[in-house]
């Protein structure tokens, strides 16, 4: 998708503050400093659209992205945020959860882990109550310009193996300094979206 016009739509902590359902929604999902930010400003071909930030935790709504009002880039607050006091990461948790299981127009979940690394504990759980519950998700291996090019290959089956990952869920490797990974991403993403179109007329 070539993206010229994009808008921050809403910016919301429950549902009533959610934008009209209709256009399909993908939802960036990952631990706090994974890059998500980075990697939504990477897709959306812009600087600073969506807020980065050294210090981790930055996020605490649910930001939504208009894309060529065709589609719903949506920011959810990163997890495993160490500074967080309990009663604030729970309430960050039923606010995640509430959005991933009610929205009707979430089209796919991308689910954010640092390719250098093994998934920590959060990113399992999350990994696990994303397969409990059914959830179409696709997996972003980000910061892959850190490693060798060589080092891919082997970090990549490093995080199939650790989280148990099956050979049809999709996982990319995404360097948002480089944008190595952006045109694959997009097209995995144009894919869902044609599909939310047609699956969306059959039920209308």
């Amino acid at each position: 998708m070539i993206v010229n016009n994009v808008e921050l739509e809403a910016v919301g902590v429950a549902p009533e503050h959610y934008p009209a359902p209709g256009l399909p929604e993908f939802a960036f999902i990952g631990r706090s400093n994974v890059g998500k930010s980075s990697l939504i400003n990477s897709m959306m071909n812009r600087k600073a659209l969506a807020r980065t930030s050294g210090t981790p935790g930055k996020t605490r709504t649910i930001n939504f992205y208009n894309v060529e009002k065709a589609l719903y880039f949506v920011d959810l607050p990163g997890y495993g945020y160490a500074r967080a006091s309990k009663s604030e990461s729970e309430k960050w948790g039923k606010m995640i959860e509430t959005y991933l299981k009610t929205r009707e127009t979430l089209c796919r979940i991308l689910l954010l882990v640092d390719i250098r690394h093994e998934p920590s504990k959060d990113d399992k759980l999350m990994f696990d109550w994303l397969r409990f519950y059914g959830q179409e998700f696709i997996i972003v291996a980000t910061k892959s310009d850190k490693l060798k090019r060589s080092q891919v290959p082997k970090h990549m089956a490093m995080l199939r193996k650790a989280l148990d990952i099956s050979k049809e869920t999709v996982i990319l490797p995404f360097s948002s300094e480089t944008k190595a990974g952006r045109e694959e991403l997009w097209a995995v993403i144009d894919t869902c979206r044609e599909e939310f179109f047609v699956n969306h007329a059959d039920h209308s």
